[in-house]
């Protein structure tokens, strides 16, 4: 069982907190009104966002799968960092077969001023003898970068959501 990890950077110009805040504590209700084309809803399973809490992202019928779920795995609040793994998808497509999870880490620090560094790194564990190359994981990359970018536009435009 092969271990892929890929780890990726945004710089923006928001800072860390509101990055944070809106990334990860709130993205169930910002990610659909600003991503509306994609998905259709977040929803929680199990708990409302702690350690062990289970979402489901509901995607519009654009998408080529109708949901994932994940896991939050840790959340430090004060560090700024949260820690989920992708645990289910209806998704058919040949990555998934391959794989018996992904782990994503992310963190924001300071830089600049006012400004911050988005650090995500993805683990991908593959099934058996697999091994994954990085262009079966480059569209889950391109998703991540354009996700970051659309709440980076969302919170310029508005300078007071999420302080």
């Amino acid at each position: 069982m092969g271990i892929t990890k890929i780890s990726q950077k945004f710089v923006t110009q928001v800072t860390p907190q509101r990055m944070f805040n809106a990334l990860i504590l709130d993205s169930h209700n910002l990610c659909p009104k600003l991503m509306f084309s994609s998905i259709k809803s977040i929803e929680f399973l199990s708990g409302s966002g702690e350690v062990g809490t289970i979402k489901q992202i509901n995607f519009t019928e654009a998408s080529p799968m109708k949901y994932v779920k994940h896991r939050i795995d840790a959340l430090d609040k004060e560090a700024l960092s949260c820690s989920y793994t992708f645990i289910e998808s209806d998704a058919s497509d040949h990555l998934m077969d391959k794989l018996e999870y992904i782990t994503y880490d992310v963190k924001f620090e300071g830089y600049g001023r006012g400004g911050c560094i988005c650090h995500l790194t993805s683990t991908y564990k593959a099934k058996d003898d697999i091994q994954i190359k990085e262009e079966d994981i480059e569209l889950g990359k391109d998703r991540a970068i354009g996700m970051y970018e659309v709440l980076e536009a969302y919170l310029m435009a508005h300078p007071r959501a999420y302080i």
